[in-house]
């Protein structure tokens, strides 16, 4: 059986998610990836399988899953009429913090310098919970490649020999000097892919990437905790704003939101919450790129729609836009509708019912009053359009 399409699918997808696939033994047409990666510049030795005959031990028709002291997680196949062992991870398991990270490097005995490298590494490292959907696709490509009566087998060992080094064991500082650049290039691509996936309104991979970001992923600068990750969502809100409007967002729209978030950013209390704000952040600068981009549009439609947009009390018919604009009525609707399906009447009633939907959800306004902010001074031609709109009256939308 030919399963290199599966096990092709089953590699991109975990490499999306920053895991790390790579292959043992027997030669393979797929690239490996690097499995040691700076392990053994921190801890002095390589990783126990890449040192022992721990691979040759490895049965096939199960999935190897090895949870080490390190609070690092590997997890191993034997692939069928192959010599090779297909490797993913190193994953983490459970959440892991800071102060966990300086345990760690108590523990092991690692030099003050090692410490920012010791962060990087973990903070690269991807969580996997133990509902993720990466491993429902790993079952189904075992049980496509071995058959239902394969197993899953639990692994427990130390990945360090001992907790004790000698001064022979550091390595030269000029290797952790590279391998500090190399992990603070790699932070500074998974920041651009993210912001480049925002700015092209792609919310799917954009909390993909999001979702297998640790909290350690956070650049740390100062001893406060909480104070860092604030600071660092300031400085993504900033880079999120900047992307949207790469993507095609008036400043009209960004303005708004960009402020809201820096104040919420600021009344936050603990890390989590601002890590919660955060993967908020990226899905509403993804959200507002989609609906409010403007680059697949006309000059003379941008231009209207921003009118629209701007002030939805004031006189917004298709005379007065194309006036504004010092072209043709008739030039203006054929291309208005050409270009985004609607009438230019029948964008701005939207953009007046969903701007009144929003008033009647978040504030006391009486009814009038809000269609005046809406450019409708008949309240029952309001109430009307909002029932056609909608299915619901003011009142009934007001009170659900």
């Amino acid at each position: 059986m030919n399963y290199d399409g599966e096990l092709r699918l089953l590699m991109e997808t975990f490499q999306k998610c920053r895991v790390a696939v790579s292959f043992l033994g027997g030669g393979s047409s797929f690239e490996e990836a690097d499995l040691d990666d700076g392990f053994h510049l921190l801890f002095g030795e390589k990783l126990p399988f890449l040192q022992e005959d721990f691979l040759e031990t490895l049965d096939g028709k199960k999935i190897y899953r090895l949870s080490g002291d390190l609070r690092l997680c590997f997890m191993f196949l034997r692939l069928p009429r192959s010599e090779r062992i297909m490797v993913i991870g190193p994953y983490l398991s459970e959440p892991i913090d800071q102060r966990t990270v300086f345990e760690i490097a108590e523990k092991y005995h690692l030099p003050p310098h090692q410490n920012p490298l010791l962060m990087n590494y973990y903070s690269k490292l991807p969580f996997l919970p133990a509902e993720s959907h990466l491993f429902t696709m790993l079952d189904c490509f075992a049980d496509r490649i071995f058959g239902s009566d394969y197993t899953v087998e639990e692994l427990n060992g130390r990945l360090l020999r001992s907790a004790e080094f000698t001064p022979a064991d550091k390595k030269p500082r000029g290797d952790e000097i590279l391998l500090a650049m190399k992990q603070m290039e790699e932070r500074y691509a998974a920041e651009n892919e993210l912001i480049n996936a925002v700015s092209r309104g792609q919310l799917h991979k954009a909390t993909l990437l999001m979702n297998s970001f640790p909290a350690l992923s956070f650049e740390k600068r100062l001893d406060d905790p909480l104070r860092n990750l604030k600071n660092y969502s300031i400085i993504m809100n900033t880079l999120l704003r900047k992307a949207a409007e790469k993507g095609g967002v008036h400043p009209i729209h960004l303005d708004e939101m960009s402020s809201t978030f820096a104040r919420r950013i600021e009344q936050l209390k603990n890390e989590g919450a601002v890590q919660e704000l955060m993967g908020e952040m990226f899905r509403s600068y993804c959200l507002l790129v989609r609906k409010r981009t403007l680059k697949k549009y006309s000059a003379p439609v941008q231009k209207a729609m921003l009118m629209i947009d701007a002030d939805l009390s004031a006189e917004l018919s298709l005379r007065s836009l194309a006036s504004a604009q010092n072209i043709n009525a008739a030039y203006l609707s054929d291309l208005f509708k050409r270009e985004t399906g609607r009438t230019i009447t029948a964008y701005v009633n939207g953009e007046r019912m969903r701007h009144a939907a929003y008033l009647l959800e978040t504030t006391k306004l009486q009814i009038q009053t809000i269609a005046a902010h809406c450019g409708i001074l008949d309240v029952q031609y309001f109430s009307k359009l909002f029932k056609k709109h909608y299915k619901k009256s003011p009142r009934e939308w007001r009170d659900q």
